[in-house]
């Protein structure tokens, strides 16, 4: 004969509270009204019949699945685990469930996994990887499903994002390498259809232009993707054109091909030409000579994400903040040197 499911009903009847007292303890966003020795009670009661939720029956009821889908470009970049590291800190205590799907930067299968995860009912997603002009985002969110972005925006929709301080980060280190006697220093910019890499180059420019550097044309090269074999593209053609002491990388990954450029050409990093990123992947402090960049919050920016989107999900007649600015700080290692007396 089958074991009957324990319910909430012989919850109540173990503790002698009430079903609904049971139903609130059980459940993280309500739990807190109640008592903790109350609340003890009762989880150790459920754990003693062996109670498990019935998420289904949940979401019938109260319209929620209690899932939230987390989009992200590339999870084969380090510096996405510890952005969802900090989505699920928010969201696992308050009884969600993360559904990660992987865009691969394509404009076309993001489309296809938006449309999956509202298949699937999520109450509410986190795009890490959103493009600056995104339709399909945009008519999820006109349709009533929360959404925040993470790292990038959408321009000019207000779509709540939460991202880091790009325009600092690129001062910081842009002032770095002219403090260290730079004068002659490329930029290797992110994709332009990337707010990341819009930002950063035009920061790189205003920054430049404060300055006094007066920069060629042909002094910044524009990458396709943020990843190494672009970053050895540009650097290539670089190197082919001009003849910089210094090469200012949108990020890590661009960095690490610009490096390998060096390495195979003969040209000594930092006695050469300097290098340095943007984020702060994890091990740069373990490739030689050290990649000098920008550290951006990235636990931080998952946490941040998710409570807001928690506040978005749960108290909907709340009017979300349009953009969160976390803060940045330049990270110095042994990629950058004054430039060669000439």
């Amino acid at each position: 004969m089958k074991k009957q499911t324990p319910t909430l009903r012989d919850i109540a009847r173990e503790t002698g509270v009430h079903v609904s007292t049971v139903s609130r303890a059980l459940n993280p966003v309500t739990g807190t009204s109640i008592t903790d020795d109350v609340v003890k009670r009762i989880k150790e009661a459920a754990d003693r019949l062996g109670y498990r939720p019935n998420r289904l029956a949940v979401g019938l009821r109260t319209n929620r699945t209690m899932t939230v889908g987390l989009m992200i470009p590339d999870i084969t970049n380090t510096i996405f685990p510890p952005i969802l590291r900090g989505v699920e800190s928010v969201l696992e205590p308050l009884g969600y469930a993360v559904i990660i799907v992987n865009t691969d930067s394509m404009a076309a299968r993001e489309h296809q996994l938006v449309d999956v995860l509202r298949e699937r009912g999520v109450d509410g997603i986190i795009h890490a990887a959103v493009l600056r002009d995104d339709p399909k985002i945009i008519e999820v969110v006109r349709g009533g499903t929360p959404v925040v972005t993470v790292n990038r925006r959408i321009e000019g929709e207000g779509i709540p994002s939460v991202v880091n301080d790009d325009a600092l980060g690129v001062r910081l280190v842009l002032g770095h390498l002219y403090d260290e006697g730079h004068r002659r220093i490329a930029h290797v910019a992110g994709p332009a259809n990337l707010s990341t890499g819009q930002f950063r180059r035009k920061a790189f420019k205003s920054a430049a232009t404060e300055m006094g550097l007066k920069l060629p044309a042909k002094a910044i090269q524009q990458a396709k993707r943020f990843d190494e074999a672009e970053g050895r593209r540009c650097t290539e053609a670089l190197l082919d054109s001009w003849n910089p002491t210094a090469i200012l990388c949108a990020n890590d990954r661009l960095a690490l091909g610009a490096l390998e450029v060096l390495e195979e050409r003969g040209i000594e990093c930092p006695g050469e030409i300097s290098v340095t990123g943007f984020n702060d992947m994890p091990f740069l402090d373990r490739i030689r000579p050290g990649l000098t960049t920008v550290r951006i919050e990235q636990f931080g920016v998952g946490q941040e994400s998710a409570r807001l989107l928690v506040r978005m999900m749960t108290e909907p007649e709340t009017t979300a903040p349009s953009e969160t600015i976390l803060p940045v700080r330049l990270i110095k290692r042994g990629s950058v040197a004054p430039p060669p007396a000439e």
